[in-house]
């Protein structure tokens, strides 16, 4: 289980219109979808920058498990975040970048590298194995990024721009994930997305979260 309670970030400087002040509490439990939704500025990427340790919040708790994420950098919180594009290290190799997911240190194990060679094949990148992000497609880079196969998923708008195939293929690549375990959180405000994969819903409001079900953490 992901528990967020009490989680308090505060900006000195924000432009008009926005919010300063953030409070968030949630829980995701593993194999399931939370979608979050939301004006501009109230909150998103606040959100998704607590959770994967790119913020320090003033006051709150985050765990995993049980195990306290805010003791942990981000490289060690097994958390992957994918963005609507550079999700990539740009001079590291498909395999590489798909491995960064299993080994931080990029020092993976054969067993290792043969669980990134099958993830490879059963999403058709068998045959980029040695290529650079830049000679891939669109899909192709975010099927790469969701391959690295955290135990948490941040996505943030990570189907915009992609045709209805693509977006379908990385939908069920995400529910497989789901099903191995993984806990995921959808920022979006596509309808199809949010439909194809959510399993409850949130909104951000006056900095937040409200979560449309009985458990808001």
């Amino acid at each position: 289980m992901l528990e967020c309670r009490d989680l308090i970030f505060h900006y000195d400087r924000c432009e008009p219109g926005e919010t300063p002040d953030f409070c968030f509490s949630f829980r995701l439990a593993p194999g399931e979808c939370l979608s979050v939704a939301g004006p501009s500025g109230t909150g998103k990427s606040t959100l998704l920058g607590l959770l994967a340790g790119f913020l320090e919040p003033a006051s709150g708790s985050l765990a995993w498990q049980g195990r306290d994420l805010l003791m942990q950098p981000p490289w060690e919180r097994g958390i992957t975040t994918v963005f609507q594009e550079h999700n990539l290290f740009d001079q590291l190799p498909v395999w590489l970048n798909v491995g960064l997911g299993l080994a931080p240190d990029m020092r993976l194990t054969p067993a290792q590298q043969a669980r990134v060679r099958e993830g490879l094949a059963e999403v058709g990148l068998a045959g980029l194995h040695d290529r650079l992000p830049a000679e891939l497609s669109g899909g192709q880079r975010q099927r790469v990024a969701l391959l690295r196969g955290s135990r948490i998923l941040l996505l943030d708008e990570p189907f915009s721009g992609l045709d209805e195939a693509t977006r379908a293929g990385l939908w069920d690549l995400v529910r497989r994930q789901k099903a191995a375990g993984a806990a995921v959180l959808l920022v979006s405000h596509d309808r199809d997305d949010i439909e194809a994969l959510a399993d409850r819903r949130a909104r951000l409001e006056s900095g937040q979260l409200l979560v449309d079900s009985c458990d808001a953490g």
